[in-house]
Parts: C-alpha cells; sequence; structure tokens
C-alpha cells in the first residue's frame, strides 16, 4: 500500500531510501522471481511476508481456503508460494480465508479450512517456513471468512501445527473487537507478524482513533521482536506520512 507513486519494481529502492530494512507485498506472481529477487537484494532488503495465490482476484475474490471445490487450486497456489519464498528467502507466506459462499453450510466451510491449512502448514514446514492466518473486517471485506482474533486462534489450535501464527492487524482487530492491549498479552507467543493503520480511514498511525504511542510501547514491554507491517493508506503521499516513525525509529527502521 506504500509507495503507490511509483509502480510496483520501483518501491524496492523508495522503501529502502526511506529507511525500510524489509518489506512486505501482496502478491508477486505476476514477476518473474529473479527480478524480485535482484531488487531486494540490490536494495538491501529482506522480503518478510507475502499471500498465497488469492483465487480471481480482479474479479472480487478474496483468497480460496473456505471454499470445497477450490480444493486442488489451493494446494497447487501453496506450492507455487514456497517456490517464491524460497528465491526471496520469505521466512512467511499469508492463506487468505476467502469469503463465505451462501450456498455452503458452515461445517462445510470449516472442514474444507481446516483441511487446507493443515496441508499448507505441512507443506511449509518441510521448507522451515511459516503459515501465517488474519482475521479481516467484514467492514471493508463483508463476508470474509476469517473475522475475528477469537475464531482464528480456535483455528490455529485445531490445526495442530507448530508453524501456524495468527498475523495480527491493529487496524482490522480494532474495528470488529477492540481490546488491542489484552489480546496482545495474551495471544503474543502466536502471533508472527504485526500490521498497522489507523482506523477509520486506514491511514498512517496518528490519523485515526488507536493509541499507537501507548500500543508500540506495551509492545516493547511485552518483548515481540517480530516485524511490524506498514499497511495503509497514506493520507497524502508516502514520504509526507512517516512522520510518525521518528519517536520510536530515529534511524528510520521498520524494527
Amino acid at each position: 500500500m506504500l509507495f503507490g507513486e511509483v509502480d510496483f519494481l520501483d518501491r524496492f529502492a523508495a522503501a529502502a531510501g526511506a529507511g525500510f530494512e524489509a518489506v512486505e507485498f501482496l502478491f508477486p506472481y505476476g514477476y518473474d522471481a529473479s527480478r524480485l529477487v535482484d531488487r531486494a537484494r540490490s536494495h538491501d532488503l529482506q522480503v518478510v511476508l507475502f499471500n498465497m495465490p488469492p483465487g480471481r482476484w480482479e474479479e472480487g475474490e478474496r483468497g480460496i481456503a473456505c471454499l470445497p471445490d477450490r480444493m486442488g487450486e489451493f494446494q497447487d497456489g501453496v506450492s507455487k508460494a514456497i517456490e517464491y519464498a524460497l528465491a526471496l528467502g520469505c521466512p512467511r507466506i499469508h492463506a487468505m480465508a476467502g469469503l463465505r459462499p451462501k450456498s455452503v453450510p458452515d461445517d462445510r466451510l470449516l472442514e474444507t479450512y481446516l483441511a487446507n491449512v493443515r496441508f499448507a502448514g505441512t507443506e511449509l514446514a518441510k521448507h522451515g517456513l511459516v503459515l501465517t492466518l488474519e482475521a479481516i473486517n467484514t467492514r471493508d471485506m463483508p463476508g470474509y471468512y476469517l473475522s475475528t482474533s477469537r475464531q482464528a486462534f480456535e483455528l490455529i489450535e485445531k490445526a495442530g501445527l507448530s508453524n501456524i501464527y495468527f498475523q495480527y492487524d491493529v487496524y482490522h482487530m480494532q474495528i470488529m473487537e477492540g481490546d488491542l492491549v489484552t489480546t496482545l498479552e495474551k495471544r503474543l507467543p502466536r502471533i508472527g507478524h504485526l500490521q498497522v493503520a489507523d482506523p477509520p480511514g486506514r491511514h498512517e498511525p496518528g490519523t485515526g482513533e488507536v493509541n499507537f504511542s501507548f500500543l508500540f510501547q506495551h509492545l516493547e514491554r511485552l518483548g515481540y521482536h517480530g516485524w511490524i507491517g506498514c499497511e495503509y493508506r497514506p493520507l497524502t503521499t508516502t514520504q509526507a506520512g512517516l512522520g510518525w516513525l521518528a519517536p520510536y525509529l530515529p534511524e528510520r527502521s521498520t524494527r
């Protein structure tokens, strides 16, 4: 979402120029992996997260993990994602759950989703990779299958694999449930990645309702050592909106 002022391949240079040490993006599949590797390495950037193939994104699909008639496609997507992750040195991959089909019973959706999550987690584990699951708010994405942290953690427990973690997006969770600090305290060991944006506008921290100063200090106290992805839409330009980093990261690092 950041550096939309330039083409995708040029965003690596823009991110490095702004002081970032790592990048994440939605999907790499429209580019040869070697081109992405070259961009990341030439700017000394780590690639820390991307998504598995989401189905027909341009037609409105938002993942296929819960869709019973798409299990073969999902499994093919796992293989493709692993190929890119190994080339890029990316340690974690997110599997989007998908939108609930109205014609499919809930128990069938759960059965399908769990089977796909277990398959993906098992395949990723063979390569030392982590699978992340993210809950997305149903205001921005009506009908999304995975929408609360409670649901996500219950599913992770049922999946029963040690390399499956929750991808905690502050924006989505503030909209769906609030109680950010308590959730982070209780669930930190199973949180594998964090993302930030400030509701209601999904802009940079400091533009909305979340007290990010308090939240970041609390994460420090809890000992969170993972990455925090800036998954927000800049209010104006990306560079103009990066001032919020200064109090925490004087050397303009993303960690």
